[in-house]
This record gives C-alpha cells, structure tokens and sequence, in this order.
C-alpha cells in the first residue's frame, strides 16, 4: 500500500513541475512519502 501511494506521489510531483500545480505542497508530499518508504524498507529488513 506505502507504495502505491509513493507511486501517486511521484507522478503528482512530476506534474506539479511541469504543470505548477499545488506548488510547494506537492514537493512537501513526496518527500514525506520518500521518508516512509525508507522507514518502511529498514523495518523490512529488520523483521527479516
């Protein structure tokens, strides 16, 4: 599901330079989606 999300967020992101839309609020996302995917693959690999 986290990545589904990343994926939405990175296409939005990528819209939002070519398009200007929602300006430093899309950047905000994707990084904070970025934190949770890294947070989320050391949990991973600590379970393992």
């Amino acid at each position: 599901m986290l990545l589904t999300i990343a994926a939405i967020l990175v296409v939005l992101w990528l819209l939002g330079f070519t398009l200007n839309i929602g300006g430093w609020l899309i950047h905000l996302l994707i990084i904070i989606a970025l934190i949770v995917f890294i947070y989320d693959m050391v949990v991973r690999r600590r379970a393992k």
